[in-house]
């Protein structure tokens, strides 16, 4: 029994076999490109931002995404061990660049926990607090000590590692683990903007449960654009693992995805679209609404 995820049963013969004939993650790998449309983006961010709210790029992302999950939730499922698993809670990896004491730079994975009645503005503030913490140069999170750890002692990395991975495929990695690993997440997003980078394909990790990788580039003109003007893209490279839902289902996906890119103002408000006054369940770590469930838990 893994505590990040349920077993997945009643599966089609087919989808059962997949994870067989695609017993690796980077086997499985599917790549698309899409286009957000980065004035509309820039345009919401600014007039959020005159009303007193902080709002960036990769929050309005990362909240689109979610509300399109929740409304599709296969993408929030897993594959471990040849097993399709549905995953109990939403989180999403990111990395910061940050500077030691000594001056060099230096990369840290973070990782955010989100809960159904969440906005963009309640992510942006989860997105801020983690960066605003992991940017002291003194700094290392929890994810960071581990690797400190690991890599203190000669050959102990590969001992701790090769553990690690086999107790994952035997659902006995301890929660603690999977919790502080960014590894273990429903999203994994990077902005290559933010270094004026052009956006790229990046895998899925092996390690881990990550199921969806979205990597944003920095904004491109687009050609379709009337003549005289200069409308900006906001270009994404999407690495998915195919075995976790069907290309219909993929597609539903980025349909509602696409949909709440373009009008961002949906986005303010709790993302599950349930009122605010709904009841609460704590379980451990993760809080969902009671209201939700049943899109959470299709199924059964």
């Amino acid at each position: 029994m893994r505590s990040d995820g349920t077993r997945v049963k009643g599966l089609s013969p087919i989808v059962q076999a997949l994870p067989y004939i695609m017993p690796r993650r980077f086997d499985a790998q599917n790549w698309a490109s899409d286009y957000a449309d980065e004035e509309l983006i820039k345009a919401f961010i600014r007039k959020k931002r005159r009303e007193g709210h902080h709002v960036t790029h990769m929050s309005v992302l990362v909240a689109a995404y979610y509300k399109a999950a929740l409304e599709n939730p296969k993408v929030n499922y897993f594959v471990m061990n040849r097993k399709v698993y549905r995953r109990n809670h939403f989180c999403f990896s990111f990395v910061i660049l940050k500077t030691r004491a000594d001056g060099t730079p230096d990369e840290t994975p973070l990782k955010v926990f989100l809960a159904p009645e969440d906005t963009v503005f309640t992510i942006s503030q989860k997105i801020q607090s983690h960066i605003d913490k992991n940017l002291e140069a003194t700094h290392n999170n929890n994810a960071d000590k581990f690797a400190n750890a690991a890599f203190g002692v000669p050959g102990l990395a590969r001992l701790v590692f090769w553990l690690a991975y086999h107790l994952d495929l035997h659902g006995l990695l301890p929660r603690k683990m999977i919790e502080l690993s960014p590894f273990h997440t429903s999203l994994f997003i990077t902005n290559l903007a933010s270094i004026n980078t052009s956006y790229i394909f990046h895998h899925c990790y092996e390690f881990g449960t990550t199921s969806v990788f979205v990597c944003m580039g920095k904004p491109v003109q687009d050609p379709l654009a009337p003549a005289g003007t200069r409308k900006k893209l906001l270009p994404l490279g999407v690495v998915m693992d195919e075995r976790v839902a069907t290309g219909i289902e993929y597609s539903r996906f980025f349909a509602a995805f696409e949909r709440y890119l373009k009008r961002p103002e949906l986005l303010e408000v709790r993302l599950d679209g349930q009122r605010a006054e709904a009841g609460w369940m704590v379980c451990g770590r993760w809080r969902l609404t009671l209201a939700c469930m049943p899109k959470l838990w299709p199924n059964g």
